[in-house]
C-alpha cells in the first residue's frame, strides 16, 4: 500500500498570497523601525566624539596644574584668551589654525533644533580662537575676560565651540555642535557649574548642579537664535552622555 504524504505537504506550505502578506508587513515594520534606529545611532556617534573632546579637555587641563604645581588654572598663569591657542597647541595635535575667524574651520552656518539658522559669531569675535584638531574636531575658544580672583564662584574662565566634526553636516547646534565652560579649577561643565555650585550646591538656576543643568536645557530646546544656546551640553551631561532629544 502506497502511503500519500502529499496532503501534510499542502497544510504546512504558505500561498503566495500569505508570503506576500508577510513580506509586506516586515517591509512596513522595517521602514517604521529603521530610519529611527539610524537616527539614534547617528546621534550617539556625536555624543562619543563628543566625549572624546571633554576627556581629552579634561586631561590636558590636568596636566597643565599639575606640570605647574598649582591647583587653579589662573594661579598658573591661565587666564587670558591669548594663553589658549599655545596651550592647544601644546596638548593638542591642532592641524588647522584659523586665528580669529571661524571659518573655513567651521560652518560658515548652522541651525538651532528649531530650524532657526544663526552664524557662529560673537561680539567678542576678536577674543575667539579657531582651529581644527587631528580627529576633525573644530573648535572655539575664548575666555571670559574678567580675572576676578574669585576662582570658587567665577562664571565660567573660558568658553569653547565644539563642533565634533567639522564643517561636515548637519551643522545643527545640539547636534553636533556644543558650547562647553572650563572653570578655573580645570573641570569642564556647562555655563556657570563652577566650584561653588559642584560643591556647595550654590547654583544659580537650580538647588543642586543637575537642576542648574537642566533649566539649561531649556534655552537649548526653544532657543530662536545664538543668544542661549548653552543647555544641550548640559543635558548631555545630567543623561550619563545620551542624547535624549
Amino acid at each position: 500500500m502506497k502511503i500519500s504524504h502529499n496532503h501534510g505537504l499542502r497544510s504546512a506550505a504558505f500561498t503566495l498570497a500569505e508570503v506576500l502578506v508577510t513580506l509586506g508587513i516586515i517591509g512596513v515594520v522595517s521602514a517604521m523601525t529603521v530610519p529611527t534606529l539610524m537616527q539614534n545611532y547617528q546621534r550617539q556617534s556625536y555624543v562619543t566624539q563628543l566625549h572624546k573632546v571633554y576627556n581629552e579637555l579634561t586631561q590636558a587641563f590636568l596636566q597643565f596644574k599639575n606640570d605647574r604645581n598649582a591647583i587653579w588654572l589662573s594661579e598658573a598663569g591661565h587666564v587670558r584668551h591669548q594663553d589658549m591657542m599655545p596651550f592647544m597647541k601644546q596638548y593638542f595635535k591642532v592641524v588647522q589654525d584659523c586665528g580669529k575667524t571661524s571659518t573655513p574651520c567651521f560652518a560658515s552656518s548652522y541651525k538651532n533644533l528649531s530650524g532657526s539658522t544663526f552664524e557662529l559669531t560673537t561680539k567678542d569675535e576678536d577674543a575667539t580662537y579657531y582651529g581644527v584638531l587631528a580627529s576633525g574636531a573644530s573648535f572655539g575658544i575664548k575666555s571670559d575676560g574678567i580675572d576676578t580672583g574669585t576662582n570658587y564662584t567665577d562664571d565660567f574662565l573660558y568658553r569653547i565651540a565644539i563642533d565634533v566634526n567639522g564643517q561636515k553636516g548637519p551643522n545643527i547646534y545640539g547636534r553636533d555642535l556644543f558650547i562647553l565652560y572650563i572653570f578655573s579649577d580645570g573641570v569642564v561643565d556647562a555655563y556657570r557649574v563652577n566650584p561653588d555650585c559642584r560643591e556647595n550646591n550654590n547654583c544659580t538656576l537650580g538647588a543642586n548642579p543637575s537642576e542648574h543643568r537642566e533649566k539649561l536645557y531649556e534655552s537649548c530646546a526653544s532657543s530662536t537664535g545664538n543668544t542661549w544656546y548653552d543647555g544641550c551640553f548640559a543635558k548631555i551631561l545630567n543623561d550619563n552622555w545620551q542624547m535624549n532629544y
